[in-house]
């Protein structure tokens, strides 16, 4: 496959994860819009849930990452069998986090709500309670969703998830108004409409998962437990690194919020700020990712390792993208701080933010897209731990910085990025050479994929 293949793979898988990120991310602030109404309190309420479902969704994304590796290399081998097993794999390993999510969530529910809101036991404490006690139930619905489109994207599928993304997001917003004003349930009435908007969507990727099924082959009875243990196993050892990079990521971006807090209200509120409006840009960073694994692990499905071809073209289109992210934020700064409302010295702040965060930007896109590669190949856990690294690095360096104002911490960031970015791309470069096989761990996950 020659270079403009591999691109116009890439943006064919990339585009449909793209547009399926940001409408998850536009329904949420329409749904804080419709929240707003009723109180600060019931905006504080819903914003601390939200952040605590973004953190559970590192959990699933074991399997519903694990998931699409597995099943985009039994497509490239042309393996029922083994796109079988990955399918079984990735919903026996649902069904074992989902209860302990969904029914701790739920019994914990209140000292949770106390504790992500710093002990505060005013109105707010009450309002996270009631939308946890419908949320986190509601869990096992966008679990089982994730796994949905784990499998979909794992066949080269990324238009359905899109489809489905959509359907959800638009229920959501569809029904906000009816229960949350209409029925008068208030902060319950978002998590029920998130519940609802989800559920359509995931009985309609069920049908579509039905038609599209592989061909069945009844194990023998006294085999079948022992298979389903092997494949949560196989799922798991090829999710768990993607879901620790994800959940380290997360967890470094909540402590550089800490040391930002130290320099100035002001500069935590443009910070803020700053940092939704790079998630347009970051969302695209991370739909090449999953395309880039996504093609790299049907590639060697196929016995084709071809990821030195794929990663030279995963930089070129990540490397364009956040070129134009930092060129884009650099003229529209001022004009962004002012669409989410922001003025005076916030607004000034965040504008300066926007302006000097480019060269990061760039380094940011072709680290998080080259690590789509690592990911395809079964090499993820070694990216997990440049992520760690980088994490503990960045906040450091942003400590040691951070008496520079928001500029400091730009640089920080800049600094960690194209420290990990190096290390990546040192590695992707010495493991892909004709006829290496050193530290790669594809052969052995693939052949753990099988039944």
């Amino acid at each position: 496959m020659d270079a403009a293949n591999h691109r116009r793979t890439l943006a064919s898988l990339a585009c449909p994860v793209y547009i399926e990120l940001l409408a998850g991310v536009t329904a949420g602030i329409i749904n804080m819009v419709w929240v707003a109404r009723l109180g600060g309190d019931a905006v504080a309420a819903v914003a601390v849930a939200t952040n605590v479902e973004n953190l559970l969704l590192g959990v699933i994304l074991v399997a519903g990452s694990g998931t699409t590796v597995r099943v985009a290399r039994a497509r490239g081998a042309g393996d029922p069998a083994a796109t079988r097993s990955a399918v079984r794999g990735g919903w026996a390993l649902w069904a074992l986090v989902t209860p302990v999510v969904a029914a701790g969530g739920y019994l914990a529910r209140e000292p949770l709500a106390r504790l992500v809101l710093g002990g505060d036991d005013g109105p707010a404490l009450s309002l996270a309670t009631d939308y946890f006690s419908i949320a986190l139930p509601g869990i096992a619905v966008f679990y089982a969703t994730n796994v949905v489109d784990g499998i979909l994207k794992g066949t080269g599928d990324t238009r359905t998830p899109m489809r489905l993304s959509l359907v959800a997001n638009g229920l959501i917003l569809a029904l906000d108004p009816l229960l949350v004003f209409g029925l008068g349930l208030g902060v319950r009435g978002a998590a029920v409409s998130t519940v609802l908007g989800r559920s359509v969507a995931l009985v309609c990727g069920l049908l579509v998962l039905r038609r599209t099924r592989p061909p069945r082959r009844s194990p023998p009875t006294g085999s079948r437990f022992r298979g389903l243990g092997a494949d949560l196993r196989a799922t798991a050892v090829t999710g768990l690194p993607m879901s620790a990079d994800f959940l380290v990521r997360m967890t470094g971006a909540l402590a550089l919020v800490a040391v930002v807090a130290r320099i100035g209200v002001s500069d935590v509120a443009a910070y803020g700020i700053a940092t939704k409006a790079m998630y347009v840009a970051t969302m695209a960073f991370y739909a090449v990712r999953q395309a880039a694994a996504i093609h790299t692990a049907h590639l060697l499905g196929a016995g084709r390792d071809e990821r030195r071809a794929v990663g030279r073209q995963t930089l070129l289109v990540s490397g364009v993208l956040g070129l134009a992210a930092a060129l884009t934020l650099l003229v529209a700064g001022p004009w962004i701080m002012r669409v989410f409302g922001a003025g005076g010295a916030v607004a000034d702040a965040g504008a300066l933010f926007l302006r000097c965060v480019g060269p990061c930007l760039v380094l940011l896109a072709c680290l998080v897209a080259l690590g789509g590669v690592f990911e395809g190949s079964g090499r993820a856990r070694i990216l997990a731990r440049i992520t760690l690294c980088g994490s503990v690095l960045q906040l450091a360096l942003a400590q040691g910085l951070s008496g520079w104002g928001l500029p400091g911490v730009c640089l920080a960031m800049a600094l960690s990025t194209a420290a990990q970015c190096a290390v990546v791309v040192r590695l992707h470069r010495r493991t892909t050479r004709p006829g290496s096989t050193s530290g790669d761990g594809s052969r052995r996950e693939a052949s753990r994929a099988r039944p």
